[in-house]
């Protein structure tokens, strides 16, 4: 998915001059400026004459003469917002949704509803994803609930990959994790399983370690936070 959008951000980049700018641009015909490129939008952006476009969740915005490609976050300097991040956190969580809670690996509170919801793109093998899974039930603790989506560092060929499958493939997953995570081996099994759409789906979100958290809004967290540290960024996001 990477690699499909850096070549389509490369075609962009080549794509020709247009003539002198209309006073009001036609939507429609940027997105015919795009040519082969097929981005998910094409809208106005917060800046006159700038147009915002989407490819995955990836934001880059064309001038209106389709002279020229900005690859930047926009600032907004009255509320100093980052207004393309926001952007991006939108594509993140309406991405995240669309792969659904059923083909997530999901550990909620025991008793009530939770209070927050956390995904977590990990991989078996990771060292600070293991650590983060062995405060499991302390998150849940604290009203977390957390859902895993599976990100194998080393790649689809790599063993990290198999195990994925192994735990998604077992008929009690949220113990097979468990114990893939504790180094011990998970019985091989082979079914349809979305490790391979979630590992691309990080790619596309911008995944680049594990653990990594997404926040309910898209908001992106990299690395491993003990369940205290965690609670204070989601009380201190969400205002509570």
């Amino acid at each position: 998915m990477m690699r499909h959008l850096s070549l389509a951000l490369a075609s962009l980049l080549t794509l020709p001059v247009f003539a002198a700018e209309p006073a009001q641009p036609d939507l429609t015909q940027l997105q015919a400026a795009l040519g082969d490129v097929k981005p998910d939008s094409v809208k106005a952006s917060s800046i006159p004459g700038l147009y915002e476009i989407t490819l995955g969740s990836q934001v880059l915005y064309l001038s209106a003469d389709g002279g020229f490609v900005i690859q930047g976050d926009i600032i907004d300097l009255a509320s100093h917002a980052n207004v393309t991040e926001h952007r991006r956190n939108g594509l993140r969580a309406a991405a995240i949704n669309a792969i659904g809670e059923d083909k997530m690996v999901v550990f909620a509170p025991k008793d009530g509803e939770a209070k927050y919801t956390v995904n977590v793109f990990t991989d078996i093998d990771c060292g600070y994803c293991r650590q983060f899974h062995r405060q499991i039930a302390d998150y849940n603790a604290a009203g977390i609930k957390v859902r895993y989506l599976m990100f194998p560092r080393a790649g689809l060929d790599s063993e990290s990959y198999q195990k994925a499958v192994n735990v998604w493939c077992s008929d009690d997953r949220k113990a097979a994790l468990t114990l893939a995570k504790k180094g011990q081996d998970v019985t091989a099994k082979s079914c349809d399983n979305p490790v391979k759409e979630e590992y691309e789906l990080g790619n596309e979100l911008g995944v680049r370690g594990t653990p990594s958290i997404i926040l309910s809004d898209g908001e992106l967290i990299p690395g491993y936070v003990p369940p205290a540290r965690l609670v204070q960024l989601l009380q201190e996001h969400s205002g509570t």
